[in-house]
């Protein structure tokens, strides 16, 4: 496994490999989510591309970005275990050069949701997705649907900038009792993480509903709401919504649409989603 720093090296990598190329961005702390994404992108593609970039841009608050884990031998191990070709790990520097100045902002997906809780974020995640492509310029990039909404930003992104490269959404990997895996899952307490699968417990049980012919969207978002306000650890619902899978506007009817929701456990803050199908 070959790894890199700079964009001028990334691209002569590159041009050295063979192609379908399948990139997997990542901001390090690799789990079980990213690999599987690396996976199916072995599986899909001749070259695998994966990038480790903590990207300050996309964070709220600089003492998140402080706390926010940096094991970078563990994760270079676990990505050249599952077959990773390139791994591309560029300096704060590298990716936002001295005058750096441009954002990529999205409204439509970018609204409401993560964006309001967190503003300021799907910018960062808009340019850092843009300049990862660009740089890059893979056939197909893989993200899981966990994001949900970043998803949504991430292909409003490449139609909108027509950027040539497919966009691979995989399914949520969870743990044994339902709980969607994340980096923020480590900082639970042994309390607030035998509390949690009850989130997605709450989702599973309004998708059931759905496909048992209960499709009135605010109905939906009722009987979460109620569920979760069952379990006590979790101190705040920040919101729940059945929402266009693609725009992430409320959904009126037909079509693919998602239940999302977010939920504070302490300092913790999760967020997750059913496909209601």
């Amino acid at each position: 496994m070959l790894q890199v720093s700079t964009v001028p090296e990334l691209r002569a990598a590159l041009q050295r490999m063979p192609r379908p190329v399948g990139l997997v961005p990542t901001m390090g702390a690799v789990h079980e989510g990213h690999l599987s994404l690396v996976r199916q992108a072995r599986a899909d593609c001749a070259t695998v591309v994966a990038t480790i970039f903590v990207n300050p841009t996309q964070f709220g608050e600089a003492a998140d970005l402080v706390r926010y884990p940096r094991p970078i031998e563990k994760d270079l191990a676990l990505l050249e275990g599952e077959g990773v070709d390139l791994v591309f790990t560029p300096s704060v520097d590298e990716m936002y050069k001295p005058g750096f100045t441009t954002v990529v902002h999205l409204d439509g997906p970018a609204l409401g949701f993560e964006g309001e809780a967190r503003p300021g974020h799907f910018d960062g995640v808009a340019t850092v997705v843009a300049k990862l492509l660009l740089q890059s310029l893979p056939d197909s990039a893989y993200f899981g649907r966990k994001d949900a909404q970043q998803v949504a930003v991430v292909r409003r992104l490449v139609i909108d900038l027509d950027i040539p490269v497919t966009i691979a959404v995989m399914p949520t990997v969870r743990e044994h009792d339902g709980l969607a895996i994340s980096s923020r899952n480590a900082a639970l307490s042994e309390e607030q993480r035998l509390a949690a699968p009850a989130f997605f417990l709450a989702l599973s049980a309004m998708r059931d509903r759905y496909r048992s012919g209960m499709q009135d969207a605010a109905k939906l978002e009722e009987g979460c709401r109620a569920l979760l306000a069952r379990e006590p650890l979790f101190e705040a619902v920040d919101y729940v919504a059945v929402v266009d899978e693609q725009t992430f506007a409320p959904w009126t009817g037909g079509g693919p649409c998602l239940l999302v929701a977010a939920v504070r456990m302490g300092d913790v803050r999760l967020i997750d989603n059913a496909v209601l199908d």
